[in-house]
Parts: C-alpha cells; structure tokens; sequence
C-alpha cells in the first residue's frame, strides 16, 4: 500500500506592479474610459499598483497642426476637484499614479497624483522644466515619498528623472517604489530611423535601470506613445528590480508592462550585500551642488509654448 502524499503547500504569488505605456488626449471622458479598461485588465493580471504616463488626463502641452478642435492647452485640473475624485472611484482597491495639469496658486503645474478607492495617497510637481516647458509650468519645489498598501512610494515626472538627486532623495526618504511618469519624445535634432536606436530611447532606458541600482528600489516607469505635433513619444514602459533587472517592458507600442514583485523583499534583499545609501561617504563629496550657468542639459529644440487655461 503506497503511503498518501502531504499536499504541497504553495506560497502566495507577489502582487504585480503595471507600468502603461499609452497616448493621451485632450478629452477627459475618453481618458477615463481608457483608464478603466486599462485598470480592470491589470487587476485581472493581479495588478495592485498601476502607473499612468505625464500628462495622461488632458494630454501634453503643444498643439497637433491641422486641427482644431485639439487645443494647445491640456485642460487645468485641481487636486480636490471633480476629475480627481473620478480616478479614486475608478481605482478601487488599486493603488495608482496619474499625471495631469494642475491648477493650483504659483501654478500651473505639470503634477502627479497617487490614490486609491480611499482618497488621495501623494502628490508630486514637476521639479526640472525642460526648456520647452519653461512659460507652460512652474517648477515644483521639491520630493517627498509617502506610505502607500503596496509600500512607501515616491514619484517623479519625466526630466526629472535626469538629475540623480530627485530619485536619491526620494530613497533618502524611504521610497521602495519610485514611479516615475514620462511624457519623453525621440530625437527631434537627429531621430534614428528606428525608434528602438534612437538616442533619447537610449537614454530613457539607460537611467531607468540606473536609477534602480543607485538607489535599490523597484523602478515603474510610464510613458507616453503616439505623437503630438513634431513630437513623437517613444513609450518603453517598464518595471525594473533593485538589481537593474528589466522584469517586463512594452516596447514603443501602446501596452501595459507588469510584473509579480515583492517590493519590500526584493528592496531588503538588495540592500543586504551592499547598501548603496548606507555605504556613501558624504563627507568626502563635498558641497558641491551650485547650478552651473553654462550649456544647458536639454538643447533639443523646443516646442512651442502654449498659455494653459482651467477647463
């Protein structure tokens, strides 16, 4: 008689982490439908937190040549107004990272907002302006992570990702997560022929899984895709791990990157060899952090500078 074999006891799968990679126009309606559809699919995958692109509700600034009815200016939204208070009935029990214009005093603002089904979770403005943002936004005035179901997450929007002091700082603060929103174009000096060559999609890519090493944390990175005017977004959207380990991607398709992830183990478990925050030695980097008046960073040809009006 053959003895009966004790069940095998299975551990629960991680929750996933999504990261959208989509167009987005001026219309809210449309944006909310799409936004829905994308949310039920990631919660059908096991999605518990999902990360829109900048500018995802009313779209980037600039205006598409030819057409009319598709202003210059994204629709202005307040962070306790209407539009806001839709997301948090849409989300439901899913964390999520949206980017829009706000409205609000010393503003506009090319902001971020994190919610769930119960409310308002963290906010982020836009810190770096590119030069063609420049008259469109004002700067945002600085980083902060925030407790959230699926771990302590900071946020950051596009350029600001350039600047290594935005996600350090954020890391300074706890962030496991960093969510970081684009709406990030090809070349528009010298684009490649192929997108997956082009010297801005190398860069998006490289400081994505940069900024993960540095900081170990998991990086969700959005973007947007399709064109704008000249713009043309490249998309990309990923999920990366604290080792640098790209867990899932889009391509420069439309799509949704997700991936199962134990945020706060796979966290822990990178900084326990080497910890790159608890390693540094700042006393040998000096105060050194002035902003150089010379050739700008971003020398690509700017877009032209719409005036944003509230909805």
């Amino acid at each position: 008689m053959s003895a009966m074999r004790s069940p095998v006891s299975r551990r629960p799968l991680p929750p996933a982490i999504a990261a959208v990679a989509a167009p987005a126009g001026r219309a809210l309606e449309p944006a909310f439908a799409d936004m829905a559809l994308t949310l039920a699919r990631a919660r059908a995958r096991g999605a518990s937190l999902v990360v829109f692109p900048e500018c995802a509700l009313g779209g980037y600034p600039g205006k598409v040549p030819g057409y009319e009815e598709n202003p210059a200016s994204p629709p202005l939204i307040r962070l306790d107004g209407p539009e806001i208070a839709q997301l948090v009935r849409l989300a439901g029990p899913t964390v999520v990272c949206v980017g829009f214009s706000e409205e609000a005093p010393g503003g506009p603002y090319s902001s971020a907002v994190c919610l769930n089904g119960d409310g308002v979770l963290g906010h982020h403005r836009k810190v770096h302006l590119p030069p063609g943002e420049i008259g469109i936004y004002e700067p945002g005035a600085g980083f902060a992570a925030f407790d959230t179901p699926v771990g302590r997450l900071g946020m950051l929007i596009c350029y600001d990702k350039v600047f290594p002091e935005s996600a350090r700082a954020l890391a300074d603060d706890g962030a496991e997560i960093i969510a970081c929103m684009a709406a990030w174009p090809v070349c528009r000096v010298d684009p490649a022929r192929r997108l997956a060559r082009d010297r801005q999609t190398l860069h998006f890519d490289l400081i994505d899984r940069t900024r993960a090493i540095e900081n170990q944390v998991v990086w969700v990175s959005a973007n947007q895709t399709g064109t704008l005017g000249d713009l043309r977004f490249l998309g990309h959207a990923k999920v990366v791990d604290p080792e640098g380990r790209v867990l899932a991607h889009t391509g420069s398709r439309p799509g949704v990157a997700s991936a199962r992830i134990d945020a706060r183990g796979a966290v822990a478990a990178s900084r326990a060899v080497l910890s790159h925050l608890g390693d540094r030695r700042p006393g040998a980097y000096g105060a050194r952090a002035a902003v150089s008046p010379a050739v700008p960073l971003f020398t690509e040809t700017p877009i032209a500078s719409p005036v944003l009006a509230p909805a």
